[in-house]
């Protein structure tokens, strides 16, 4: 099978550098390897002038739109592979990352996705757990991520994570990223809104933490920084949230989940519980995140509701 890599950048150089060497280094190479550079991304475009691109099929592709949706967007319109492998710039992939991902598109051709572990390290430090429930949304909407903390064998999940997730271009067909996200950067959830989309058509995405990369969580630049709040980015993945949510889900489902998440909520999302449990000590912060989450509640309700 012929496989793309897609590796959307922005002002990076250092981690892409990281990213492409483990490219080099796989032991089923790639047979094409783009990467998505903003039209303004002087520092990368510096670093590219002067790369050495051996042992590399390596192709830019120039976007001039902000955000990660358009960068992803712009690679899979140029892409030529059966197989689309999309990781993080500052990520590195193991060196039989590729071979895994391959073994499971052949094995099963109803297999539209395939993910794996990403081991996060956070300020040079690894992020450490386990978890054996990995990429599920529940049946009222919580969302449980544990990408990076996946233990035991391979399983299938509703959600793969952006810094590795593989697709089978036959299942995608033209499908794209979601425009309508909120976001100056990352655009939260788009990742979540692909797999989903996939999920609703009857497609298989395979989780396993074997087919893994190394995450070095590296710095934003957008209003999501990672380690400080941010009402905007805060409203902004909420709002991402409830959208693609209410469009994966079916009448009573979607109620149930505008109930649960007014009311309850979880800390990355925050309903009236949230607020009342996390009040006591957080006081002015609480109040604040929940406002900023009921924005984004509704927000994303409206946009649903406009399409």
């Amino acid at each position: 099978m012929i496989i793309t890599v897609i590796v959307p950048t922005y002002r990076r150089p250092q981690d892409l550098k990281r990213c492409l060497n483990a490219l080099k280094h796989q032991t089923r190479p790639a047979n094409e390897v783009l990467v998505v550079v903003r039209d303004t991304d002087t520092e990368t475009w510096s670093f590219l002038e002067n790369l050495n691109q051996e042992y590399l099929p390596m192709h830019i592709v120039k976007v001039a739109i902000a955000g990660q949706v358009a960068a992803l967007n712009a690679g899979l319109d140029k892409a030529t592979g059966e197989i689309l492998s999309i990781t993080d710039d500052d990520a590195a992939p193991h060196p039989h990352w590729l071979a895994k991902i391959e073994e499971y598109f052949l094995s099963d051709d109803k297999i539209a996705g395939v993910g794996g572990r990403d081991w996060a390290y956070f300020d040079g430090k690894l992020l450490e757990g386990e978890s054996e429930i990995v990429g599920k949304i529940q049946w009222f909407g919580r969302i449980i991520g544990n990408h990076h903390i996946g233990t035991g064998e391979c399983r299938e999940v509703d959600v793969l994570k952006g810094a590795n997730m593989s697709y089978r271009r036959s299942a995608i067909s033209n499908k794209k990223f979601d425009e309508r996200l909120k976001g100056n950067g990352s655009q939260i959830h788009n990742d979540m809104g692909f797999s989903l989309s996939l999920r609703k058509e009857g497609w298989k995405l395979i989780y396993d933490p074997k087919v893994s990369v190394d995450h070095f969580l590296a710095k934003r630049f957008d209003e999501d920084s990672r380690n400080e709040f941010n009402s905007f980015a805060m409203s902004n993945v909420v709002h991402n949230e409830t959208l693609i949510l209410l469009e994966y889900f079916s009448g009573w489902q979607r109620l149930i989940y505008i109930i649960w998440a007014t009311i309850i909520g979880s800390a990355q999302a925050m309903g009236i519980f949230q607020f009342i449990r996390l009040f006591p000590k957080a006081k002015n912060l609480a109040l604040r995140k929940t406002l900023a989450s009921l924005q984004g509640r509704w927000l994303g309700f409206i946009t649903w509701i406009q399409c």
